[in-house]
């Protein structure tokens, strides 16, 4: 797909017609196109949105974006950061926009995703041993001489697998074997001895070509510094046998890739580590809810918080809902739940009261427990909350919050509403 092929397939977003389909949206919108709504530059607030909207924050995207950026830069990192986490074209684009190398994704319908909005290098971190996806991706490789494509391997049986599938195939379809972050983790080869085995098996075939290793240290039992170092140093150790028997033929770089959003300063410092090979290596983190970041999970596993001196990442998410019921002065209930708020991590997380276009800290409000439609909110004597209220949340876990909305309106601090993220999960 050209440049320019990509550019219209992304620019159809904005022709989108607004309907019932996309929550919170105004009722008043319907037939606009996404695009003419965006120029309204309506606000948030006034605009006629209404509860529940989930909105991202247009400055604080932007600060995450260049941030991880900046990060890659400065520790000689390539970025592929993992898509499945937004799963929006608009997104994808905007990372590479910042540098990243291309975007890593987990299975078939995320790659047609990427692949039918432009994105030209995918990392799959998965084993494929779908047939019918197999023979599409490299249909695919076969029309784009620019098209990369690199999948995980983890087992003898997988490459027969994809192997079979692939027969006739012009081009080779890259291969990275995948090392398990250890017993009892979830995916991946337990020894190096079995990653070897898997290494011969792709070289047996004409259709998979090795080029390097990968894994995810997020899997390590137990995880804390020394484990995860440890691991790493065990991939790295991994990638320089392989190079020194001269598994790596026919290729121009070795690739040896890592990195979720909990460790990848243990990734950055392990990689800086890495030996000279006989080829150049492509140090590829993969991180991905950073684009985002949340007010849970994230906030408190970012590694941010151990090397406060290269930066921060800042929550993008708020939850927009609206208090529906106050039966008691220990109680209130807003109309959002499991339908329209992330709980598989934490429950959200009581930020903001407004009342008459102003603004204050949700003082003595928590969210306790979710229903479908409603969030139960507990209030202690200081909370000032009255039925009508808007009261804003802050999520964990991003990959579930994009999940739940498939058109999310990207708002300016003063509520200006400038974009529109479209969603495909």
């Amino acid at each position: 797909m050209s440049a320019d092929t990509a550019a219209e397939s992304l620019a159809r977003l904005a022709a989108e017609r607004v309907d019932h389909r996309f929550k919170g949206l105004p009722p008043d919108a319907d037939g606009l196109t996404v695009g003419e709504l965006a120029a309204q530059r309506r606000n948030l607030f006034t605009g006629g949105f209404t509860t529940p909207l989930l909105a991202l924050s247009a400055e604080r995207l932007e600060h995450n974006l260049r941030l991880m950026e900046t990060y890659a830069d400065r520790h000689g990192l390539a970025f592929a950061p993992h898509g499945k986490t937004s799963m929006a074209p608009q997104l994808f684009q905007r990372q590479i926009e910042h540098g990243a190398w291309g975007i890593t994704l987990a299975v078939p319908h995320q790659v047609r995703v990427a692949r039918a909005f432009g994105t030209r290098r995918v990392f799959l971190a998965n084993e494929l041993v779908d047939a019918a996806a197999l023979r599409w991706i490299s249909a695919e490789l076969d029309a784009d001489p620019e098209f990369r494509f690199v999948a995980y391997v983890d087992s003898v049986r997988g490459v027969e697998l994809m192997d079979a599938a692939l027969s006739g195939a012009r081009r080779p379809l890259d291969v990275v074997v995948e090392l398990a972050a250890g017993e009892g983790a979830r995916t991946g080869l337990r020894t190096e001895a079995e990653c070897a085995a898997v290494a011969d098996a792709v070289a047996g075939t004409r259709t998979l070509r090795l080029v390097g290793v990968a894994g995810y240290e997020g899997e390590v039992p137990k995880a804390d510094p020394e484990r995860v170092t440890a691991w790493l140093r065990r991939l790295v150790a991994l990638a320089a046998d392989f190079d020194k028997a001269g598994r790596f033929s026919g290729v121009d770089e070795i690739i040896v890739s890592a990195g979720g959003s909990a460790w990848f300063d243990a990734v950055a410092e392990v990689f800086a580590e890495i030996p000279e090979l006989s080829l150049p290596v492509l140090k590829l983190l993969r991180s991905g809810a950073y684009v985002s970041h949340d007010d849970g999970h994230y906030r408190k596993l970012t590694p941010f918080n151990r090397v406060p001196e290269e930066g921060a990442l800042e929550p993008a998410f708020r939850l927009w809902t609206q208090v529906v019921s106050r039966p008691c002065a220990e109680q209130a209930f807003v109309n959002a739940g499991k339908r329209d708020a992330a709980y598989d991590l934490d429950l959200p997380f009581a930020q903001v009261i407004r009342r008459d276009g102003a603004e204050r800290p949700a003082t003595g409000v928590s969210v306790t427990a979710l229903s479908d439609q409603h969030a139960w909110l507990s209030t202690t004597p200081e909370a000032d909350l009255e039925v009508g209220d808007w009261v804003g949340l802050g999520l964990s876990h991003p990959c579930t919050s994009f999940d739940k909305w498939p058109l999310i309106p990207v708002a300016e601090a003063d509520g200006t509403v400038v974009d529109y993220v479209r969603t495909f999960f």
